[in-house]
């Protein structure tokens, strides 16, 4: 079974910094392109970043390009995000699919439970 396990989130002041993680397991991980995509209170899913099988080519949503650097080690089946210099804007739920998923949204594909970020002084 497709598994997607969200961690590393949590209360940061303004400024600050976290690294999330994603474990993927049931498929083969290094097959598919990755992306982050968070989801505020209320709000819909905002697509945050995205990156290839092997990791050659990344992108940033315009609000995160600069601040936010995604990553994956294929060895680990893990895909990480390094956020630098958290705004409260930044605040939501964050989750890791693969590049279709996050195009299409779920009920398509596997999401897992998430991770919250809240930035706020």
């Amino acid at each position: 079974e497709v598994q997607l396990v969200e961690s590393g989130g949590g209360l940061v002041q303004p400024g600050g910094s976290l690294r999330l993680s994603c474990a993927a397991s049931g498929f083969t991980f290094s097959n598919y392109g990755m992306s982050w995509v968070r989801q505020a209170p209320g709000k819909g899913l905002e697509w945050v970043s995205g990156i290839s099988n092997f990791g050659a080519s990344t992108s940033y949503a315009d609000s995160v390009k600069g601040r936010f650097t995604i990553s994956r080690d294929n060895a680990k089946n893990t895909l990480y995000l390094q956020m630098n210099s958290l705004k409260p804007e930044d605040t939501a739920v964050y989750y890791c699919a693969n590049i279709q998923a996050s195009i299409l949204g779920p009920p398509f594909g596997s999401w897992g439970q998430g991770t919250q970020v809240t930035v706020s002084s």
